[in-house]
């Protein structure tokens, strides 16, 4: 009988979990922020406690669930409307290799050393550091790089959600008041703009969902 009740609930948690991170949206779990994987865990572990515990009422457990749950969605709704509280719970992407040359002050702030580098480029087929013209160690720990190439045609972020991204406009050759002039063409701030990368050696300005050049 025993066996049974354990069987049950072993299914019914397999079924509220599965609902429950349905509900909580698709991402890879490569790609889970350190909120995400708190919760995974608190998840993991009460769902555990509920199987080895049989006896006890199943309301013990799910009430914290959803309880956990509720608190993420909130979570994630106020950090989608505010790039600040994102930034201060998630944290923001670090640039380890920048034009070609490795940030080892970046490193070590990020607590990142070499081995974890030349890990993560080898799982990209990069052979060495010098064939990498950029490196950047996103908030979830995943390494995106860009290549050396004769005509850097890839997008760098200037703005994003709001707020301006400083360290490109150093890394393109343009000020403050270079990127004023623009958005003044355009009759708008950065603040109104959701998303300004630059590339080919002009800006393009996603606001609204529409595309300005």
């Amino acid at each position: 009988m025993e066996i049974w009740i354990v069987l049950m609930r072993t299914l019914l948690f397999y079924i509220i979990i599965a609902l429950v991170y349905r509900f909580m949206g698709k991402r890879e779990v490569g790609e889970l922020s350190i909120m995400d994987l708190i919760v995974s865990i608190l998840i993991a572990e009460l769902a555990a406690m509920a199987i080895d515990k049989y006896k006890s009422n199943i309301l013990i457990t799910v009430v914290p669930i959803i309880a956990l749950v509720l608190v993420q969605i909130l979570i994630a709704k106020v950090s989608l409307k505010s790039p600040k509280t994102r930034e201060k719970i998630e944290g923001e992407p670090s640039v380890i290799i920048n034009r070609g040359k490795v940030n080892f002050k970046e490193m070590l702030r990020q607590r990142y050393n070499l081995d974890d580098l030349l890990t993560q480029l080898r799982e990209k087929s990069i052979k060495s550091i010098e064939e990498v013209d950029y490196a950047i160690l996103e908030t979830s720990g995943k390494l995106s790089t860009f290549i050396k190439d004769k005509d850097r045609n890839y997008p760098l972020p200037v703005i994003l959600d709001g707020k301006l991204q400083e360290e490109t406009l150093i890394q393109i050759n343009k000020d403050r008041e270079w990127l004023d002039q623009v958005l003044e063409e355009h009759h708008t701030k950065i603040e109104d703009i959701f998303y300004a990368f630059y590339k080919q050696k002009d800006l393009f300005i996603i606001k609204n969902e529409k595309v300005l050049k």
